[in-house]
């Protein structure tokens, strides 16, 4: 069975178009979500995943359609190839039932692995940059080492309920845990 997807991003624009498209390759149902392609959750999405079948092909008028960047993409397709389900793009003739579709699904895939490694490399290359400098990595602490201090005390003191300290000093859950570890470990050292 054909199944296609189209979606607009905003209320203003029309589906006309897409769903022309999809009605003339022969789509039997049309899912259509109206959200930005920056949202990878939409509803239409979600549906599509519980009706296809083996066999079946998703057909998109465009690939920004489904999604916006090349990892969502390269997911999809990925998910896509595990439930085998074929894709296909009208716009960029795109059909991975085929087997030049296939290849450009597994270029599509190099591609992102490479831009995926790049992006890990540049990401190491500034924190060490940034190490070299004497900076370091991560969130500022919300409290300086008095404050924690003090949250460990009153931690340690079991007077008060985890929620309570939370609230009084602002701090989540896991933020107390952590500055509670840190207050041990340097116990530990001293």
């Amino acid at each position: 069975m054909k199944i296609g997807y189209a979606r607009i991003s905003t209320h203003e624009q029309r589906l006309d178009l897409q769903k022309d498209a999809l009605e003339k390759v022969g789509c039997e149902k049309i899912i259509v979500d109206r959200a930005s392609g920056k949202n990878t959750e939409r509803p239409g999405l979600q549906t599509i995943k519980t009706i296809l079948r083996r066999g079946d092909e998703l057909v998109v008028w465009r690939l920004d359609r489904l999604g916006r960047s090349l990892k969502d993409l390269i997911e999809w397709m990925a998910y896509l190839e595990v439930e085998g389900v074929g894709l296909v793009s009208l716009q960029e003739a795109i059909n991975t039932t085929t087997s030049t579709g296939k290849l450009v699904f597994h270029i599509f895939g190099a591609l992102a692995e490479f831009e995926r490694n790049l992006m890990v490399e540049r990401t190491q290359a500034g924190l060490a940059a940034a190490r070299a400098r004497g900076r370091q990595g991560g969130r500022p602490p919300t409290l300086n080492l008095e404050q924690q201090q003090m949250v460990y005390d009153l931690y340690q003191s079991q007077k008060h309920p985890i929620k309570d300290l939370c609230a009084m000093f602002g701090i989540s859950k896991p933020t107390l845990y952590k500055y509670v570890r840190a207050a041990q470990a340097r116990l530990r050292a001293e």
